[in-house]
């Protein structure tokens, strides 16, 4: 299965959402595969660390990243696309990592062309099928069960070729008005971009990388970073929830099921994702999150000596460290419900 993270605002945690819900996936004994297509490289770098350099630069590995993976076809070569060992995570047998490029931008005329003219010429025919195909390769390679995509903000090509190609799609929001702005703006957008694939799967059927039957549906809605007050979110925060989700019930999900973008209302249930469709309420790391990027493990995943405090701020923050955990037991186990249930 693949999971997009998507919302044309910057600064809702994608990055952080997708590497914290892949590696509880990873923990729980699934196959994961985190795939970098934002050209900041925020992914790649929390997870290589310092490593990050060293891969793009050593003979061995400075190919093996997302734009080098489709260039034979953005170039016109003949060498086929074709799937490399991806990048495992350090200490985390089960996760895998298909890293991102800074220069990843340099192929978004030539896609934007290809998804828009219905006569492209022969040579582009296999671009918007590319990024399939690798990472198809690369899930058979790696006998990989969830593909977790992170992207950059915007709307451009590249993000509407990764959202086409994905099953189901999570929109991370921020308790404030540009996230409200930026859910009503998807409930428009996103539609176009299913008639779009529509289009691009008979337009490049006879290609040698054919654009994908993918119908990606709506998982739900992540709220992140915002602080508690006597267990609930505080009053502000809680009023900007209370109106995203409002409008992603009015404005979001009445346009995404005329176009076939939902499941059916009992797989929301069975799966405990509440008629609001958040899947998720996640206040902020704090003083966590940058002992998270120091050590490239989630929040979650950090040890006691790797908190690196002591005395009762070192209890207080272990103490936050396990509701987090919790969190995102509970995050992965409506993923792996919906799985299983869209499958079966």
């Amino acid at each position: 299965m693949r999971i997009v993270f998507f919302n044309h605002k910057g600064g809702v945690s994608k990055t952080t959402t997708t590497f914290h819900l892949g590696w509880k996936l990873s923990q729980r004994g699934h196959r994961v595969l985190l795939v970098d297509a934002d050209p900041q490289c925020n992914l790649s770098g929390i997870i290589m660390q310092d490593n990050f350099e060293q891969y793009y630069t050593e003979e061995n590995t400075r190919k093996k990243n997302l734009m080098d993976g489709v260039n034979s076809a953005f170039q016109g070569r003949p060498e086929p696309i074709s799937a490399f060992d991806c990048y495992n995570v350090p200490n985390n047998e089960n996760l895998f990592l298909l890293p991102g490029h800074p220069n990843l931008t340099e192929l978004e005329p030539a896609l934007s062309f290809a998804q828009t003219s219905n006569n492209a010429f022969a040579t582009m025919q296999n671009l918007p099928g590319s990024f399939n195909a690798l990472i198809d390769k690369c899930f058979d390679h790696h006998d990989i069960e969830y593909v977790l995509i992170d992207l950059n903000p915007g709307l451009s090509a590249i993000n509407q070729n990764f959202f086409s190609i994905s099953d189901i799609f999570i929109v991370p929001t921020n308790p404030d008005p540009f996230s409200l702005m930026a859910v009503r703006t998807l409930a428009d957008v996103l539609p176009r971009w299913y008639s779009a694939a529509q289009q691009m799967r008979t337009t490049f059927v006879n290609s040698s990388y054919p654009f994908p039957n993918h119908n990606p549906k709506f998982a739900g809605v992540v709220i992140q970073r915002f602080n508690i007050r006597s267990g609930r979110p505080s009053t502000p925060y809680r009023n900007n929830m209370d109106e995203i989700l409002a409008s992603v019930t009015t404005d979001l999900v009445p346009k995404l099921g005329q176009h076939s973008m939902l499941f059916q209302a009992d797989l929301y249930t069975h799966t405990g994702i509440p008629a609001n469709y958040c899947l998720a309420e996640i206040p902020d790391f704090q003083s966590l999150l940058p002992q998270s990027h120091k050590f490239g493990v989630p929040v979650y995943a950090l040890s006691d000596v790797q908190i690196e405090r002591a005395g009762t701020v070192l209890e207080q923050m272990i103490n936050k460290r396990d509701e987090f955990n919790q969190m995102f037991v509970e995050f992965a186990l409506k993923i792996e419900e919906i799985k299983e249930n869209a499958e079966s």
